[in-house]
């Protein structure tokens, strides 16, 4: 293969395993996984959508972050276990650049979508009494879409600029899903300051939102530290503690996956890291949420009910 990158019409995405068996193995276990996935957030989109107790701006932004879930996903599992099963490796150009796009796209829309439920927190327990004016339908309808559509036009800058950068480096990505860092060990080294600017730009934005969350959690805090009974004060810190789970789960995968040290990198690890971010946030968010629910573990229970009614 020469270094012109025009001639590059596919990428030779990492084998999970040399041997037959371990293939499989690998196939079985990620479509357990991808089922337990769609199982669970299929039925927190099903339960909020049907159950008009939970017509709420908290449940709505639940919803949204399930559909991303679901997205996010099923970007990079069925790929992946579609190798595993024919014992291959390749996706097709298109397929790496559309693979990049959605994956970037989902998971940056999940992260302004937990910035956006840290200020649902924020409002419920500092400010209850303003909670209907500040979090209308409307209202919480532009958020969402904000959003959506910030995730959107992040992940066509980065992903326009990332495959507009000649290939130096062969076409051997060393993940299981194709992931920007990968794509840009392959690419020129002089020809990678466009995408570290956007990065820089991204990591500030990034930040900005942590900062929000931060700042949010600390005034949830010192009202709940206020309430005068334990009852109470235990019933707000519920109402935020899925959240915060599922803020310090994505944050700490994502920020370890950016800034672990280059002395300590390697295809296994990386591969261990990549799961940690991409696949198991997708899979345990919906049991987070609903363990400690009560409003939405009767409206799951409800469903479940109604399911198996209909097929007696």
């Amino acid at each position: 293969m020469s270094n012109n990158s025009s001639i590059v019409t596919e990428f030779l995405l990492l084998a999970f395993a040399d041997t037959r068996e371990l293939q499989l193995l690998h196939f079985w276990l990620f479509l357990g996984i991808y089922l337990a996935a769609l199982l669970g957030n299929g039925l927190i989109i099903t339960a909020v959508a049907c159950d008009h107790h939970l017509h709420t701006p908290m449940y709505f932004f639940l919803l949204n972050f399930s559909l991303l879930d679901l997205g996010c996903i099923s970007t990079t599992l069925p790929k992946a276990m579609a190798n595993s099963l024919w014992d291959t490796r390749d996706i097709s150009y298109l397929g790496c650049a559309t693979q990049v796009f959605f994956f970037l796209f989902l998971m940056s829309a999940q992260y302004f979508l937990l910035t956006i439920m840290a200020y649902d927190c924020y409002v419920a327990i500092c400010k209850p009494l303003d909670y209907g004016t500040l979090l209308g339908s409307r209202a919480c309808a532009h958020m969402a879409a904000a959003a959506w559509a910030s995730g959107f036009l992040a992940a066509v800058l980065h992903t326009a600029n990332t495959f507009s950068l000649p290939l130096c480096h062969g076409n051997a990505v060393d993940q299981f899903f194709c992931e920007i860092p990968q794509i840009l060990k392959l690419s020129c080294s002089d020809t990678c300051l466009r995408e570290v600017g956007l990065l820089v730009v991204s990591v500030c934005l990034g930040f900005g939102c942590f900062v929000f969350i931060v700042v949010s959690y600390v005034q949830i805090f010192r009202a709940v530290l206020r309430i005068p009974s334990e009852q109470g004060r235990h019933k707000a810190f519920s109402t935020c503690l899925p959240h915060l789970a599922m803020v310090s789960l994505f944050l700490s995968t994502a920020t370890f996956a950016s800034l672990k040290p280059h002395s300590i990198s390697s295809p296994s690890l990386d591969l261990v890291v990549a799961m940690l971010y991409a696949v198991v946030p997708p899979a345990v968010n919906t049991l987070i949420y609903s363990m400690r629910n009560q409003e939405l573990k009767n409206a799951l229970r409800k469903l479940i009910q109604w399911v198996h009614l209909q097929m007696r």
